[in-house]
């Protein structure tokens, strides 16, 4: 597969990124489907098959359970340089109430940077981005949130920053600060294609979030949605890496073959 890169940092990602969250949490999910968190020998075979596939980049933010102690204990430090690793930090999974606190101070985010180095194993992250609650202005003007990621890439400690929004505005004002951002973007959600065409514009990184609309694509009457998807997703320029969590190694083979097939179709 094409790298892209992200900004002027040097980070460069699959246009397929591998999102985690099914196999660190089954609470508080938005899926269609139950599904049953995988043992350790069914992750190492997905990381397997990311590789054989040239999936470079894993998704693994505090949010999404344990699924950032998993990997670590998983990843051995010989493969670090093999991949990118992407975490968030501003928002905490609370596996008792079942529901998500938010903290964006400059006390909190630090704490979880630092805290994700520990359980990853590694003396830098890739990526890091703010985890919005929905309030991204409050959380970039208010909380100076994205000044905190930048002091940390000062430091060594992150190679590139940016945040996960939820407006238009929000991705934009993000994106005038910081390296990247993730936008939702899919055939049932297109309202912030306006963030990605900024992006680009601006030599800026996009990764896409809810590419498949959190699996109710299939609900929709498309007669192939994850490729309809993909094709919508990447004919936008700007788009550096669609971020797509499966656990079932099939769908992980079939959604990068519909990927080089949309590309494929795009360029036609």
């Amino acid at each position: 597969m094409k790298y892209t890169a992200i900004a002027n940092t040097g980070v460069e990602v699959s246009p397929i990124g591998f999102g985690t969250v099914k196999i660190g949490r089954d609470l508080g999910v938005k899926y269609p489907d139950t599904f049953t968190i995988p043992d350790d020998q069914q992750v190492l075979k997905l990381l397997d098959i990311c590789r054989e596939l040239g999936i470079n980049t894993l998704d693994p933010p505090p949010a999404y359970g344990n699924s950032e102690q998993r990997l670590g204990q998983l990843l051995k430090s010989a493969q670090r340089q093999q991949w990118i690793i992407s975490s968030k930090a501003g928002e905490e999974f609370d596996p008792l109430s079942g529901a998500s606190n938010y903290d964006f101070s400059e006390r909190a985010i630090t704490a979880s940077v630092e805290r994700s180095l520990r359980r990853l194993d590694t003396d830098y992250l890739d990526i890091v981005m703010i985890h919005s609650n929905g309030d991204d202005l409050q959380i970039i003007e208010q909380h100076l949130a994205l000044q905190t990621l930048a002091k940390l890439k000062q430091q060594g400690k992150i190679r590139a920053i940016g945040m996960s929004t939820k407006t238009i505005d929000g991705g934009i004002a993000a994106l005038q600060q910081a390296d990247c951002a993730m936008v939702t973007y899919n055939l049932m959600h297109r309202q912030e294609l306006a963030v990605i065409e900024y992006a680009q514009r601006h030599n800026k990184g996009i990764f896409i979030k809810k590419a498949f609309a959190s699996g109710h694509l299939q609900q929709q009457q498309y007669d192939d949605p994850i490729l309809s998807s993909l094709k919508l997703i990447f004919a936008q320029p700007g788009v550096s890496s669609a971020v797509i969590g499966t656990i079932n190694q099939r769908n992980l083979r079939e959604n990068v073959q519909k990927y080089q097939r949309a590309i494929s179709e795009i360029s036609l």
